[in-house]
């Protein structure tokens, strides 16, 4: 029982680790599309097309997923600087690095979730017509893809399941722990 709990905890850990990676990497490809198609039509800081205002709307919130996501991938890796992958027995350290981790991953999903869909709402105004012919005028890429707004709900969502894993497998992991205890509590009592 212990080994399969220890070798799920370290598939956990490492999933987390390569999930806080691919929320970096979406930080950064989030607004590629939007930068191919919009930046064109900004000219001293005003756009020609209506709607188009969302590629500098969104910075502020690029920025601060970019540094959140960064931070994420930090309290992953203390998941593995503490050894919560291959601890056999937790300490209070391994509890507070998958509270940190938990918290903050809930915490990010949902804020980014609520700010995704603003901004998606926001990229559904702009005047399609009017940007397609700015891309055929200025010879830049042209796009009416939600693709990198949609697909948050993948990438947040296996956060959100991996994160409730390694809580689950932490319970798992007291449960044993006492079961271990229980078991040689009992042992000492017979050999007295």
């Amino acid at each position: 029982m212990y080994k399969k709990q220890v070798k799920l905890q370290r598939i956990i850990c490492l999933a987390l680790l390569i999930l806080s990676a691919v929320v970096f990497v979406y930080s950064l490809g989030i607004m590629t599309d939007l930068y191919d198609s919009l930046y064109s039509t900004y000219r001293r800081g005003k756009t020609s097309i209506s709607g188009a205002e969302v590629y500098m709307d969104m910075q502020g919130f690029n920025q601060n997923l970019l540094h959140a996501s960064i931070g994420l991938i930090l309290l992953a890796v203390l998941l593995f600087v503490t050894n919560t992958q291959s601890r056999r027995r937790y300490y209070i350290g391994n509890y507070c690095a998958i509270g940190l981790f938990s918290a903050a991953s809930v915490a990010l999903s949902i804020w980014a979730h609520g700010q995704i869909e603003t901004f998606k709402a926001q990229w559904l105004t702009i005047d399609f017509t009017a940007l397609a012919e700015n891309a055929v005028k200025k010879k830049t890429l042209y796009t009416e893809s939600t693709f990198w707004f949609d697909i948050h709900y993948v990438i947040f969502g296996l956060l959100l399941i991996g994160t409730a894993l390694l809580i689950a497998n932490a319970v798992w992991k007291c449960r044993l722990m006492k079961e271990e205890q229980t078991l040689i509590h009992q042992g000492k009592e017979a050999a007295a």
